[in-house]
């Protein structure tokens, strides 16, 4: 699964956590989709996934959480987007 991300944001809490968001495409899916990532301490990440604008099909969002749970590069590459945007 080819991954094309949009837009990114980190924002660091007081508290040190972390929540961000990342809009992406996947090639061949008509929706596009935002993840919310979030951290305690910058190191585990845990997320939601949505359609990013309008509903889409339940397949296609299940096949890209299952395509994230199993392929960490493309998990990271998605947190290094969140990342990079709050460094900025």
């Amino acid at each position: 699964m080819k991954l094309d991300i949009g837009s990114a944001e980190m924002k660091r809490h007081e508290d040190g956590s972390y929540v961000g968001q990342v809009r992406f495409r996947v090639e061949g899916h008509p929706q596009a989709y935002e993840i919310t990532l979030f951290s305690e301490a910058g190191d585990a990440w845990d997320y939601g996934l949505h359609f990013a604008e309008e509903s889409g099909s339940e397949a296609h969002i299940d096949a890209v959480e299952a395509f994230l749970e199993e392929d960490d590069d493309a998990f990271e590459a998605l947190v290094e987007a969140a990342l990079a945007a709050q460094a900025k």
